[in-house]
Formats: structure tokens, sequence, C-alpha cells
């Protein structure tokens, strides 16, 4: 299960109640708004979602891709009442539903039609956005399925450690509410998701910024 992995130099100390430790740079919110985007297409066939389903999802894709190296999401999550919550993916959410490009968890026509096509040539253009994008996949191929439960109780099975102690990992579950879990400025990958400058700016156009 993907959820065994267990992620270093993850967890923080710090008690964060929300508050972002390190802001996003525009690209990267081009990127994590993309590819929320075609998270929510994806996981369409299976129903029913929810805010909590959608955080979790992101949260193991997100955990997934620095476990292989790779940096996909640059959301930063903290212990929530269940499993994790990134204000970010919460904020992006609620942007794209303004901009008329999500209405509740479906993606619009004109983003299905604009968007994704672009998110496609992106893919398609660098190895490195290939292997991340595949990595999301499995990740909602595997946990997309399932009910709301059972991924909080994957997520909080999740174990953790800190910079400070690398060798001793606690379980979410055990983590203290509002503790900051993932800090993605702060963790170092072999590659990222990256996208030529001309297509960041149609993605944008196309989302509507």
């Amino acid at each position: 299960m993907l959820a065994n992995v267990f992620a270093i130099l993850l967890y923080s100390d710090d008690v964060s109640y929300g508050r972002n430790l390190v802001m996003r740079k525009p690209q990267e919110m081009t990127v994590d708004r993309v590819l929320l985007l075609s998270v929510l297409a994806q996981v369409e066939p299976y129903g029913l979602m929810s805010d909590v389903k959608l955080q979790q999802l992101c949260f193991l894709a997100e955990l997934q891709m620095f476990g292989k190296g790779f940096k996909g999401f640059h959301f930063e999550f903290f212990r929530f009442a269940y499993g994790a919550f990134s204000k970010d993916l919460d904020n992006d959410l609620t942007s794209l539903r303004r901009k008329e490009r999500i209405e509740n968890f479906s993606i619009s026509d004109q983003a299905r039609e604009e968007v994704l096509p672009l998110l496609q040539k992106g893919i398609e253009a660098s190895e490195t956005n290939q292997k991340i994008y595949e990595i999301l996949q499995a990740v909602l191929t595997t946990y997309g399925p399932q009910d709301v439960t059972a991924i909080t109780q994957s997520v909080e099975s999740v174990e953790l450690s800190t910079p400070q102690q690398p060798e001793f990992k606690i379980p979410i579950r055990d983590i203290v509410f509002h503790t900051t879990l993932l800090v993605p400025a702060r963790i170092e990958v072999q590659a990222q998701f990256g996208l030529p400058g001309g297509l960041t700016a149609k993605l944008n156009a196309a989302m509507g910024y």
C-alpha cells in the first residue's frame, strides 16, 4: 500500500494553525491548480467527492511524489481532525470555483476542453513531468475508489519523522492537531514538475487568471 511509505524530513515541530510557513511562487500555484483540475477529472468516475477526501488524495499523491524524489504539488499540509489539510489547496479550490472552472467538485466543460489538453502538452514535453503524472495516476487509481473513512485511515497510518530525529517515526494519528506535516519548500528533490513559460501563460489564461 502506498500509505505505508514514510517520509523523512517532512513532519515539523511547528504548530501552524493553518498559516503557511512558506509562500508559493506564481508558477508553483499554476502547477498546483492545473494538477488539481486533473485530479478532479480523474476521480469523477468514482462518484461522490468531498473536501476531506480531496485533501487526503492530494496529500497521499504529494507524499508519494516526494518519496520517489519528485515535486509535483506544492501544498503545505498540517494535522487536521480528519487526516491532513492544506489551506493552499482549499484556496485554490475556492479560486477555481470563482473562475467557474469548477462547480462543486466537477470541472467545467471549459476547463476540460481548454486546460486539460494544455496540461497534456506539458506532460508530454518532459520525462520528469511524465513520471510525476504517473505517480499521481497510481495514487488516484488506488485510493480514488475508496470512501473517505478508508482514505483518512490510510493517511493517519502514514509514518513521518522530523529533521531533528530522522530515525524516529510517528504515525500521523499520533501527531498533535495543527502541527505542520508537509512543507514542500523545505524538501530537496531530484526533479520537479515544470512548465515552459509560454505554456504557463496559456494555462493561466485558460483557468481565468
